[in-house]
């Protein structure tokens, strides 16, 4: 898959494609409905499937701190995408220039001048431009008047749920794994590096591998049952924490991961975790005694569960 980050690296042989433009965070089941029209159209116009993204979405640009979780990361939806046979994605930075740019200019300069769109797919609920003021009536309208078509694709329904990123993050947020797998098309993973932490797990008799979130605000948090890929061929069962540590002080959401039976070296490996079940909220508790206690429980938990 080709990657173009900001319009200064679009050339002029790029021009010309079938294109969606959203935020696909988590990249769910009707996301993937809305990929598989959008490359059935370009193999029949002879160009290239395009996903326009921003990064950071609108809402996070605009209130960092009201918007909702993320699903995915910028690197997870660009592996989601290329898994998926996307041509090409084009990566914006969404800012005050994009945030204010009307619906007439998001289609002159974006859409039609920048990418030259042919075809462009969306759905039912898309809307463009300054306050989101672009209406799909609004597009159609300028597609006639410019030479691009408009597609609008139906909710997707599955599970008597229409799915979107909303209805996955209310299942994790829920503890409900497995719904959201049906939602998503596969069970839900973050992906990370492992990086030093203070090895006090290790003092403590459980090590961990320490993913840091850069920022992220995960639609899970607490003590967890896990998979972890990346280490082996298979996954291997461990149990995790996402949280900020409060016994010891913590303040940096972090996600620790302790893989039963392993003693190798993980810093520096990119792994995926996969979160299978809940076991509990994260506690402070008044001794490390108490919650070295509390973790051979979890891990116990943890084993019963992933056996």
């Amino acid at each position: 898959m080709e990657l173009v980050r900001g319009l200064h690296n679009f050339s002029a042989r790029q021009r010309g494609c079938v294109l969606t433009v959203g935020n696909f965070d988590g990249v769910h089941l009707g996301h993937q409905q809305m990929l598989r029209l959008l490359k059935m159209r370009a193999l029949q116009l002879g160009c290239a499937a395009t996903v326009l993204v921003f990064e950071p979405s609108s809402k996070e640009f605009i209130d960092p701190a009201g918007a909702p979780p993320r699903l995915t990361r910028w690197r997870e939806k660009f592996l989601a995408f290329a898994a998926h046979g996307v041509d090409r994605l084009v990566t914006l930075r969404f800012d005050e220039r994009i945030r204010a740019m009307s619906p007439e200019d998001f289609v002159g300069d974006l859409i039609v001048g920048a990418l030259g769109t042919r075809h462009i797919v969306v759905g039912d609920d898309f809307r463009y431009g300054c306050r989101a003021s672009g209406t799909i009536e609004t597009l159609k309208k300028a597609g006639s008047e410019r030479g691009f078509a408009v597609e609008q694709i139906a909710p997707f329904i599955f599970d008597a749920v229409r799915v979107s990123s909303t209805a996955v993050r209310q299942r994790l947020q829920g503890g409900d794994f497995a719904g959201a797998a049906r939602l998503l098309g596969r069970p839900y993973r973050m992906r990370g590096r492992v990086v030093r932490g203070r090895e006090l797990g290790r003092r403590l008799g459980f090590a961990t591998a320490n993913l840091r979130l850069a920022g992220r605000k995960p639609p899970v948090w607490g003590v967890l049952a896990v998979r972890v890929h990346g280490i082996g061929a298979q996954p291997l069962p461990a149990v995790a924490s996402l949280g900020t540590r409060p016994t010891v002080g913590g303040a940096e959401p972090l996600l620790e991961v302790h893989v039963f039976d392993f003693d190798g070296d993980l810093y520096g490996r990119v792994l995926e975790v996969e979160f299978v079940a809940k076991l509990r909220d994260e506690a402070k508790f008044e001794s490390l005694d108490a919650m070295v206690a509390q973790m051979r429980r979890d891990a116990a938990e943890a084993r019963r569960l992933l056996a």
